[in-house]
């Protein structure tokens, strides 16, 4: 009995003991610097949103109604991340689209809540951009990614 006991303890020791857990291996990304060089870089709003993953106040993101022509672009590192195209009005008070610019945003899961939610990265600088959830569109991709305005710059397009 003492050695079966033995036995599970170590299963369940060594189990615990996975790299999923470690964080000590966190990805590093092509644009990588201090939090200090990203506070002296990002307004406030920005560095909160980016870099400590909040959330700007609904409504709030003057890029909420912009329907101009041309290209969201990371705030932090000037990735595009999404094409005016892809806009629409979610009616939820944050820039929403329904696809990103392929390659250019990751994903990860978010349990801050309480319960798992898809968080949208800048594939660039691994900067916070949002959320994406399955009430987008159904004629096109049935996904909104909702994204804090503070995240994103707008770059428009120039008239020919």
């Amino acid at each position: 009995m003492k050695k079966l006991s033995l036995l599970l303890l170590s299963i369940i020791l060594w189990s615990c003991n996975s790299t999923a857990q470690d964080k000590t291996k966190e990805k590093v990304y092509p644009v990588s610097k201090t939090e200090t060089e990203w506070k002296a870089e990002l307004e406030p709003m920005e560095y909160h949103v980016l870099r400590e993953a909040g959330t700007e106040r609904a409504f709030s993101s003057k890029l909420n109604k912009n329907y101009d022509k041309g290209v969201y672009t990371c705030a932090a590192c000037d990735t595009p991340l999404f094409k005016s195209d892809y806009k629409f009005d979610s009616g939820s008070g944050w820039p929403s689209f329904d696809r990103e610019i392929k390659g250019n945003v990751e994903y990860s899961i978010d349990h801050n809540n309480g319960y798992a939610r898809t968080e949208e990265h800048c594939a660039t600088c691994g900067g916070h951009l949002g959320h994406v959830f399955n009430d987008g569109p159904r004629e096109t991709t049935g996904k909104r990614h909702c994204i804090n305005g503070a995240a994103v710059n707008f770059i428009p397009t120039k008239d020919d």
